[in-house]
């Protein structure tokens, strides 16, 4: 299963979201591959800290050197798993980002390599139960390439009037990659980040979604400041505090999707 999270907003809660879900997912079991696609490697930081230049070179390794490895060839000459670096915790496995990405990113939309993602991604389906895909803010040939290769689609919505009048764009540019690139992409829900209940606006935007139909996944994630101990401290909140009422709220979330996923399973 690929799931990828995006919103062409910054600031929702991408990678918080993608490293949180994946990582439950692992200490459950489940082998579980995140996907770096965004330059400034966020995902990566929260699961391996710093990265060393000198000993993994940027334009040699992680989701960059996957796709190098495809121009001047249709085809991928090194297994996609070997791109793949082990984090410190088991089952939970990184493709990462580097600045490199941004360097390479106008020579891969020129040769259309737009599918390449979705053709690694075959190959790893083997080796991973889930594959969670981390994306740019902006609807570039990245977070295309995530969408082309996803099943599912999450969307973070922060509760901002802003987020919201950015949300209808973005829906129109799923429907049109849909349309055009992958039928079978299918919206898994919105996912409400940084809820506050005690606000008015909050909940007001909440129930104005829900009214006109947008797919509101009925567990709200709440501002805390434990998430940003959890990125301080570059440890997950399953691994970092266990029983905190945030890190719940996520365990809620990541069975509720799974609960979706295995009634879809069966259609």
């Amino acid at each position: 299963m690929h799931r990828v999270v995006f919103n062409q907003k910054g600031g929702v809660g991408k990678t918080s979201i993608t490293c949180n879900l994946a990582a439950i997912g692992a200490s459950q079991g489940l082998r579980t591959l995140v996907i770096d696609l965004d330059v400034q490697g966020n995902s990566t930081h929260y699961l391996v800290g710093e990265v060393d230049a000198e000993q993994f070179p940027a334009e040699a390794q992680g989701v960059a050197g996957l796709f190098k490895q495809t121009v001047g060839s249709r085809k991928m000459r090194a297994n996609p798993d070997s791109f793949v670096w082990e984090t410190p915790y088991e089952n939970l496995y990184l493709m990462p980002s580097s600045a490199h990405l941004g360097q390479i990113e106008k020579d891969l939309e020129a040769r259309y390599k737009i599918y390449k993602l979705r053709d690694a991604l075959t190959k790893l389906d083997d080796e991973y139960d889930r594959i969670y895909i981390d994306t740019p803010p902006n609807f570039n040939f990245y977070s295309k390439s995530a969408l082309i290769a996803a099943d599912s689609v999450l969307v973070p919505f922060d509760c901002d009037s802003f987020a919201r009048q950015s949300l209808y764009e973005l829906m129109d540019n799923i429907d049109e990659l849909q349309e055009d690139h992958n039928p079978d992409l299918e919206v898994e829900g919105i996912v409400i980040n940084q809820f506050n209940a005690q606000a008015r606006l909050p909940g007001a935007l909440v129930e104005e979604l829900k009214a006109e139909g947008f797919p509101v996944i009925d567990t709200f994630l709440t501002s805390s400041v434990k998430m940003r101990e959890s990125h301080y401290e570059m440890r997950p909140l399953i691994y970092l505090a266990p029983s905190h009422k945030l890190t719940q709220t996520y365990v809620d979330l990541h069975k509720r999707l799974e609960k979706g996923l295995r009634r879809r399973s069966k259609r």
